[in-house]
């Protein structure tokens, strides 16, 4: 009986480590909505919009809501409606909860799977897609139950190998 309860607490350990938390906690999709805006602050209903990242590609008419795969790449989202310029946004991709749990409890092979399965990183849950501009959005400064409103790709810092117009590209 003794050998049972002292291998018991072992093999939970090590199966445990086997698996990341936030494959445990998060689902590998999540769901984004996309609103468009005119530059005059009207609402543009109808809008087709397409997201995209190194897991798929995503297709609503805004206002409309994604279930996106989760991903570390970022989420690219272009709007069009006719009579209206096409509105971008580059959706930043950030480490979620979950990820550092596992760098933390986890010794790190949590991390690993979860890098891989893309469920370690998290997406803005609500973005504003102004149409005729190209935004950033990023999960840090998102506030809960409200919509994202982007900030000017060219007001970004970008790569030496980027420029505004491609920064809201997806990457081959």
């Amino acid at each position: 009986m003794k050998i049972i309860f002292r291998t018991s607490p072992l093999v939970f350990l090590i199966a445990a480590s086997l698996t990341g938390c936030a494959t445990i906690t998060k689902d590998a999709n999540q769901s984004v909505q996309i609103e468009t805006y005119s530059k005059d602050n009207q609402p543009v209903s109808g809008a087709k919009c397409v997201a995209q990242n190194d897991r798929g590609q995503w297709n609503t008419s805004a206002p409309g809501t994604i279930s996106v795969h989760r991903s570390g790449e970022n989420l690219i989202v272009n709007c069009e409606k006719d009579g209206e310029q096409p509105g971008k946004g580059t959706v930043i991709s950030r480490a979620n909860g979950g990820m550092f749990g596992n760098i933390v409890f986890g010794g790190g092979i949590g991390a690993i799977i979860d890098h891989n399965k893309g469920t370690a990183y998290t997406y803005p849950s609500w973005i504003r897609i102004i149409m005729g501009e190209t935004l950033i959005f990023d999960r840090k400064v998102e506030v809960e139950n409200q919509p994202m409103a982007g900030v000017p790709a060219s007001a970004t810092p970008l790569k030496s190998t980027e420029t505004a117009s491609t920064q809201a590209q997806p990457q081959p």
